[in-house]
């Protein structure tokens, strides 16, 4: 059983808000994962994601970016979706994170594609634009390795949750 609802908090580089409600399945260290699931059939830039599936969210305070685990009904890699964030705080209650427009999709095959980078300010602030090239660097230098770890830790909360069974 989850460790109660939470509250994600988006706020956007223009300051609009966006809030969803979610399972607390972690939080410890400056970390948080949640539980989402999708209430309806979505396209994921060209990714098909099915009412029911699982989105599992990861959040740090200390990285400049957060990732949503999405996973079919039988417990199968759709995609990873990156956000480039910055001001992550987590509390008991809420999960609050600006998002710095910048996201990475990476489809189950491990294909990688940098989007809205379009989107940016014509001239954005420069620690914005330093913490988006060293968020970007990292994760498509290192994503073989940080997929492994968020399947694996994915996984584990599956299996402890018994994710599956409750859908």
């Amino acid at each position: 059983m989850a460790l109660g609802k939470i509250t994600e908090i988006k706020q956007t580089l223009l300051g609009a808000r966006h809030e969803f409600e979610c399972d607390l399945l972690e939080c410890c260290d400056g970390g948080a994962a949640v539980l989402y699931r999708l209430p309806k059939d979505n396209l994921l830039h060209g990714v098909a994601l099915s009412k029911g599936d699982l989105s599992i969210g990861y959040f740090w305070e200390a990285r400049a970016y957060n990732v949503y685990h999405f996973l079919s009904v039988d417990g199968q890699t759709r995609a990873f979706y990156i956000n480039i964030s910055d001001r992550t705080r987590i509390s008991a209650r809420c999960i609050v994170w600006r998002d710095l427009v910048v996201d990475i999709l990476i489809d189950a095959e491990g294909n990688c594609r940098v989007l809205d980078e379009d989107e940016l300010p014509c001239d954005p602030q420069p620690q914005i634009a330093a913490t988006i090239a060293a968020a970007r660097a990292d994760i498509v230098n290192n994503r073989g390795a940080l997929q492994q770890q968020w399947r694996q830790r994915s996984a584990r909360l599956v299996k402890q949750y018994s994710l599956r069974e409750r859908l």
